[in-house]
């Protein structure tokens, strides 16, 4: 379970509502996207990569040998994709609860949330060059403007590689020298 929804926070950009929210009914296998109903109540279309989606497949599995197969899952949570131990819908805290042992175990010292991953989707679609009105559309802004915030730091990162790696700026400003 825990692997298929990190799959699906970085692959997909949910928010962690939409994350907790996702139903089976909304997974569209053949077409390989998801139907998002965010914030406003605004409906979107998200790509679903073949990794999220199999990591979604073999937790579905789980799901059924072990909660539905024990009666466990409540009639309201049926198409719910994210369950808890008890068959019901998974809370926003447990997903953050989750991610945060998760990247404690991998050694990871930065501070994270699921909007870390939401941003590093965001951020790696940008610099691998997708067109941020894809990007808005994906995420669900409603504005450009949010989603330029992303182009910004991206911008940020390439000036600080630029400051640290182009040789007639290392000596200059403090970056490194070879």
């Amino acid at each position: 379970r825990d692997y298929a929804m990190l799959e699906t926070l970085y692959s997909c950009g949910l928010r962690v509502s939409e994350l907790v929210g996702l139903k089976f009914s909304d997974i569209n296998r053949n077409e390989m996207y998801l139907n998002i109903v965010g914030k406003g109540n605004k409906q979107r279309l998200v790509p679903l990569s073949s990794r999220a989606l199999e990591a979604i497949e073999e937790w579905e599995v789980q799901r059924n040998e072990n909660l539905v197969a024990e009666g466990k899952v409540k009639d309201k949570y049926t198409d719910t994709v994210f369950l808890n131990y008890q068959g019901t819908q998974l809370s926003r805290i447990s997903v953050f609860k989750v991610l945060k042992q998760l990247a404690a175990l991998a050694g990871v010292q930065k501070e994270i949330s699921p909007h870390t991953l939401r941003h590093s989707f965001a951020t790696h679609l940008l610099d691998g060059g997708a067109n941020l009105r894809d990007i808005q559309d994906m995420l669900g802004h409603s504005s450009i403007s949010t989603t330029e915030i992303y182009a910004r730091i991206s911008i940020d990162a390439l000036r600080e590689n630029i400051l640290q790696c182009h040789p007639l700026y290392r000596g200059e400003l403090g970056g490194h020298k070879s």
